[in-house]
């Protein structure tokens, strides 16, 4: 693909991936709650839907994923619900300063599949590929390392994005070093939390 293309591919990515949206609400409080440690499945897992979504709009499967829309919105309230769960527990998480009370290692992979349901769930992910990419390739001659080329645009910028977000989450948690604070930032986690699941469920 020719570089210009994916300069505006990725510059349009950026704007739209790093405008706070559900899925940037429920990374920045999750890092804020928990810390670093256990994000990196719930990132994976977003990277991954958004490659399954592009995909889809590259090789023209939107038809495909209309007819799976029951499959899809089982997996978005899927999501929803677990985000709401996080929510409860970080509302009622104790206000602790040190980081004592990490996640549990098995916590990865529930993260990881409430990163999945919130990326597949919101189908809106794929319409905006289908809106920019006709406007900068021609998808019907379109090969497949024009569509690897895509996608590792895509992943540098998501990468950037989120673990920009996740850094500034980390650095404001490092300033709360009060009882008083963490408990007020448990709180405002979970609301934020509670908030991007309901923000997904009416998507």
């Amino acid at each position: 693909m020719e570089l210009s293309s994916l300069l505006i591919f990725a510059g349009a990515l950026m704007v739209a991936a790093g405008s706070p949206g559900p899925s940037i609400a429920a990374l920045v409080a999750r890092v804020l709650t928990g810390g670093w440690r256990g994000v990196l499945p719930f990132l994976a897992a977003m990277w991954i839907g958004e490659a399954i979504w592009l995909s889809l709009a590259v090789w023209g499967l939107a038809a495909i994923a209309e007819s799976l829309q029951v499959l899809f919105t089982v997996i978005k309230y899927l999501g929803v619900a677990y985000l709401l769960y996080l929510a409860w527990r970080m509302w009622f998480a104790p206000a602790e300063v040190s980081d004592a009370a990490l996640p549990a290692a098995r916590s990865g992979r529930r993260l990881f599949a409430a990163g999945m349901a919130v990326t597949l769930g919101n189908p809106k992910i794929m319409v905006f590929y289908l809106a920019l990419l006709p406007a900068i390739i021609d998808l019907g001659t379109i090969t497949l390392a024009g569509w690897a080329e895509l996608t590792a645009t895509m992943l540098a910028v998501l990468t950037a994005v989120d673990l920009g977000w996740a850094l500034l989450a980390a650095q404001a948690r490092r300033l709360l070093r009060t009882p008083r604070a963490v408990r007020a930032v448990n709180r405002l986690s979970a609301g934020v939390m509670a908030g991007a699941a309901a923000a997904i469920a009416t998507r």
